[in-house]
């Protein structure tokens, strides 16, 4: 029988393990999923059988193989037979059709309008802006007294990366709010059949109403670039679609989380905290700590063996049309990567840049510089200005999100304390 996460008990040999819709203990489950081997046969919701992927040498060389791909409607028989679910909830990760489920030439086609907007020039020359809009977003939360209790993720984390990927994209104020309510569900792994569907339609409602705006009135941002590759015939209308879902989807999400995770591991750490503040860790050495000890993305589906692919250092074999699934959280936590010390947050660690929390290969996220900087800008400024702030609850009584793809919170509860002089 299938295993869930909740089981005390080892799985036996040889069966499937049922992963945790819930995400209830996404690091438990990895670490469980560790002591199985490099890659383990696991089952998604709806009994989807996969492989999850945990090991970061095993990882990397998949992540690179010619045999392995993203897209499902050429190389997964359980797509392209039909025998998946029309109403399976996770099917939109596998349905879209833009540069994350693209494999070889597709892929660098989908890839190319996106990649300009993200190049090393254009996304440094943005600091000013981020930079105004972490000092804005911290104004606003000031307005609240010393000991009230606001929720940092909603009020900081979730809105500087929604603001900036709104000024990367053109997305009007009206839409801020929308995406941000929607958005969400397109990662939580445990949602009923019509709960997703609801979800998937409500965002794309919300990529229509954009891709008319701009339409109506280009700009210079990304959503006018991808109209005039779509009207180009460069893309195709579901191309354009499908790639503003991966950009404000996909790309935002990881630094919500980041910013989450970061915030909550330096109030639960005030040592490292003081170390950074003091100057003897670096804030960009922090961001890559936080980034290895706790993954944003846990677990990234989907990938499919095109043909046979034998592993030849670990001794597995991945059968053509076998699904892949890739746990970054695992992989970050690797005790033969980073000693074993890695459950451990620890800024400085020698090792923490040595992650796989934006991918790996062609696939390698097209905002991890931009991600970096609105870390590292964020925290930075988060705990100077207000280098009272505490959690208003235990972190014990975090409640992660519903998700095995998503590591994050559902709410950050703190306090502000006095502000600095």
């Amino acid at each position: 029988m299938p295993t869930s996460t909740h089981n005390t008990q080892a799985p036996a040999a040889g069966c499937p393990y049922r992963l945790d819709t819930t995400g209830s203990d996404i690091h438990g489950e990895a670490a469980a999923l560790r002591e199985r081997g490099p890659a383990t046969r696991v089952l998604l919701p709806g009994d989807v059988p996969a492989w999850s992927v945990t090991d970061p040498g095993l990882i990397r060389r998949l992540l690179t193989h010619p045999d392995i791909s993203k897209d499902a409607a050429q190389h997964w028989p359980a797509y392209t037979s039909g025998q998946l679910p029309a109403d399976w909830p996770l099917r939109i990760w596998v349905d879209v059709r833009n540069a994350l489920s693209a494999y070889g030439p597709e892929h660098r086609r989908l890839r190319r309008p996106l990649a300009a907007a993200f190049t090393s020039r254009r996304v440094r020359a943005l600091v000013p802006q981020i930079e105004k809009i972490t000092h804005s977003l911290l104004d606003d939360l000031q307005n609240a007294g010393p000991d009230e209790t606001v929720d940092l993720r909603a009020r900081f984390a979730w809105r500087l990366p929604l603001l900036v990927a709104g000024a990367i994209l053109g997305v009007g104020e009206d839409l801020h709010n929308d995406f941000r309510d929607a958005v969400g569900a397109l990662f939580a792994t445990d949602l009923a059949p019509e709960q997703a569907m609801q979800a998937q339609a409500r965002v794309y409602e919300l990529i229509g109403q954009l891709i008319e705006q701009k339409k109506a009135k280009p700009g210079d941002d990304v959503t006018s670039g991808l109209i005039t590759a779509q009207r180009s015939g460069d893309i195709s209308d579901t191309e354009l679609r499908d790639s503003l879902v991966l950009l404000i989807g996909a790309g935002h999400e990881t630094t919500v989380n980041a910013l989450d995770h970061g915030a909550v591991n330096l109030l639960t750490h005030p040592g490292q905290l003081a170390r950074v503040l003091d100057g003897e860790i670096a804030w960009d050495q922090l961001t890559e700590e936080v980034l290895r000890h706790q993954a944003p993305i846990a677990t990234i589906i989907m990938r499919f063996a095109v043909r046979d692919v034998a592993d030849e250092p670990t001794g597995i074999a991945f059968a053509r049309g076998d699904a892949l699934v890739i746990n970054y959280a695992a992989a970050g936590r690797d005790p033969q990567t980073h000693g074993p010390d890695a459950d451990r947050f620890h800024p400085g660690r020698a090792t923490a840049r040595d992650h796989l929390a934006f991918g790996h290969g062609a696939h390698l996220c097209l905002g991890a510089e931009l991600a970096r900087i609105e870390i590292r800008t964020a925290l930075d400024a988060l705990f100077t200005r207000l280098p009272h702030l505490q959690l208003a609850v235990p972190a014990d009584d975090l409640v992660p999100l519903p998700s095995f793809i998503s590591n994050g919170h559902t709410a950050v509860p703190v306090r502000l304390g006095r502000p600095a002089a």
